[in-house]
């Protein structure tokens, strides 16, 4: 017997089992390409989602104006920052501590006509502002405060606002 006899004899005698094995390639090979078929659809999905709202533009173009966008906005968070701490600078000079305490100076005078006030900046540097009021005079002191400290004499009542204004009591 010749060779193609013999395998057409042992095909002929396996035929069953061939053709079993083919069917199981191609049921592997339908569920390979369902499972195909279900990833690009899924990665479709996504690209149609990320290139949603873009008209005719290509990824690259995309991608490049969405840089820049970007640029833009860390230039602007910059210039921000740069603004914020020459604010800052500028508002640790201004007065944030105010402290109030209202007197009557002299026992021939109603009511607490007379103040001190103190105000401060972020350093504790500022000014007592005292303001004494009589019944035929009026009188008003200035005295500089450094680092909270007065080189000259406070009155109770100056210490008192200056105290209220440390502690950021105004009343």
């Amino acid at each position: 017997m010749n060779y193609m006899a013999q395998l057409t004899l042992l095909v002929n005698e396996n035929l069953q089992y061939i053709i079993l094995v083919m069917a199981a390639l191609i049921l592997l090979a339908l569920i390979i390409f369902i499972a195909i078929n279900f990833k690009l659809a899924k990665l479709n999905r996504r690209y149609q989602k990320m290139m949603q709202g873009v008209q005719g533009e290509n990824l690259e173009q995309v991608l490049l104006g969405h840089i820049e966008e970007v640029r833009q906005a860390l230039n602007q968070v910059d210039s921000l920052a740069r603004d914020f701490r020459r604010l800052d600078g500028k508002l640790r000079g201004c007065v944030q501590q105010v402290g109030i305490v209202r007197f009557n100076a002299f026992e021939d005078t109603g009511s607490d006509l007379s103040f001190a006030v103190a105000m401060m900046d972020a350093e504790n540097n500022g000014v007592v502002i005292s303001s004494l009021f009589g019944r035929n005079d009026s009188r008003t002191y200035a005295k500089p405060i450094l680092r909270g400290e007065s080189s000259y004499y406070l009155t109770t009542e100056e210490k008192q606002a200056l105290q209220r204004a440390k502690e950021n009591i105004p009343r």
